[in-house]
């Protein structure tokens, strides 16, 4: 099985569409990279332990927290009133896989190297 050839514009597109995922856009943002690193350091959290030693309000880390959710970055569950986020690890690295391979495949493409 043959892979259907692409053209220049559709390789260039598919990799800008790619940039702009919801996956970059969370990451986009310091200070929702330190929510994360915060996440990493104490594992499995609510947002209260998440937002005590950081510089803003609950309200905000938990909107921050809404973004990476939604990037997949972090997962929740809830134990009655209370929400735990965690980093989904398996989640980020089939991403990063995801965007490597589909980059491999239009590198040629969209951005030759000078070699």
């Amino acid at each position: 099985m043959t892979t259907p050839a692409i053209t220049r514009a559709q390789a260039i597109e598919a990799a800008i569409e790619s940039l702009d995922g919801t996956f970059f856009k969370a990451l986009c943002e310091p200070s929702r990279v330190t929510v994360l690193k915060r996440v990493m350091q104490l594992g499995r959290a609510d947002v209260s332990e998440i937002a005590a030693d950081l510089p803003q309000e609950r309200s905000v880390v938990s909107r921050h927290l809404q973004v990476l959710l939604e990037a997949n970055i972090v997962r929740a569950t809830k134990a009655g009133r209370q929400v735990f986020y965690e980093v989904d690890g398996p989640a980020i690295v089939t991403r990063l896989e995801s965007i490597l391979q589909h980059t491999r495949s239009i590198a040629a493409l969209c951005c030759p190297g000078g070699g």
